[in-house]
């Protein structure tokens, strides 16, 4: 969700914008609004640039959590695109809009009760039937996944192949916006790596042993101590931790 600009102060905009020559910049339009902005910026930097503030689905600005998809036009190219806000680097005469959330209907399922039976897909989807195989799903995914190949696999039960091909899916909705069939793959995609995970993978070894360590209570001690900490020394632990 964004501000609209008017929430900036107009002199720092200004400052800005003064401090970038021409050569460097580019023409855009945000939602119809005409703009310029630095050419080596992405599209929520550029937006930000002209005003506008994200304070809610800006999400983790690294193309990893599909919350700012975006749907653009080049100004006298007839091809709709579409992109990550936080991936896409602006180009002139880019006209777009950002839709943080894609209105699709998804099945509600008591998943305790959903088998790994062949059919499943088709009877929670059935709609997967309906794919023409256009392959536009595929050419609006960010992440370069193989929608429709993903579709197909759906259609023939193949939880294994769905599962593996969707496993870096973000769920950012663009395949649902531009699929003809009004087929929303996300979801689909999301059902097989459960029923995937549930029935076929099989237990992790190693979330298993993560689930004894806290029920012999491992991490008490190390809990008791976080929540008697102030914020300032959370952050400060927080910024120092290890990654794997």
């Amino acid at each position: 969700m964004i501000e609209d600009p008017r929430t900036i102060n107009a002199l720092e905009l200004i400052k800005m914008s003064l401090e970038t020559s021409d050569n460097q910049t580019v023409t855009i339009y945000v939602n119809g609004k005409k703009h310029r902005v630095p050419n080596d910026l992405t599209i929520m930097d550029a937006m930000e640039h002209v005003g506008f503030r994200f304070i809610r689905g800006s999400g983790c600005r690294q193309g990893m959590c599909g919350a700012c998809a975006t749907l653009y036009r080049i100004r006298g190219d007839y091809k709709l695109r579409t992109a990550l806000a936080c991936q896409e680097l602006v180009e002139d005469g880019m006209d777009l809009f950002m839709q943080q959330y894609s209105p699709a209907e998804k099945t509600i399922y008591d998943f305790r009760k959903v088998s790994a039976s062949r059919n499943v897909m088709q009877e929670f989807y059935p709609e997967i039937a309906r794919c023409v195989s256009c392959n536009t799903c595929t050419r609006a995914c960010p992440q370069e996944l193989d929608v429709m190949q993903i579709i197909q696999f759906a259609k023939r039960g193949d939880f294994v192949n769905v599962a593996e091909l969707s496993f870096e899916c973000i769920e950012c909705g663009l395949c649902a916006v531009r699929c003809p069939a009004e087929i929303a793959p996300y979801y689909v995609a999301r059902l097989a790596r459960r029923v995937y995970g549930r029935h076929i993978a099989g237990l992790s070894e190693q979330v298993e042993k993560r689930r004894k360590e806290i029920e012999e209570g491992k991490f008490d001690e190390a809990l008791e101590d976080v929540s008697k900490m102030d914020i300032q020394k959370i952050r400060e632990q927080y910024s120092k931790r290890d990654f794997v």
